[in-house]
């Protein structure tokens, strides 16, 4: 049986650590093989942002415990998939 091979969060930060910091922390982890980061908004003292963690076998907890330990929040699971392979999402006629 395979765990979780990717992981898309909405993250509440603060403006420090950067962006930067928080992806170096992330793509060290065990079983990860890549880390995106991408800044959706920003207000006087924090950002929001989306993380996109892909890799093997994907221990949530220790993801968000490294988030934690930087001062930030994950605001929300977006995405998230497991098994043998990543299974890309199809667009149905209702969302065209």
């Amino acid at each position: 049986m395979t765990g979780i091979r990717r992981l898309v969060l909405d993250v509440l930060k603060p403006h420090h650590p950067s962006i930067v910091e928080l992806s170096k922390t992330l793509s060290v982890l065990p079983g990860v093989h890549g880390v995106n980061l991408s800044l959706y908004e920003v207000d006087q003292q924090t950002e929001t942002v989306k993380i996109t963690i892909e890799g093997e076998n994907l221990d949530y907890d220790e993801v968000k415990d490294s988030i934690e330990n930087l001062g930030a929040v994950v605001h929300s699971i977006d995405e998230i998939a497991a098994g043998k392979r990543l299974v890309e999402e199809v667009e149905t006629l209702q969302e065209r």
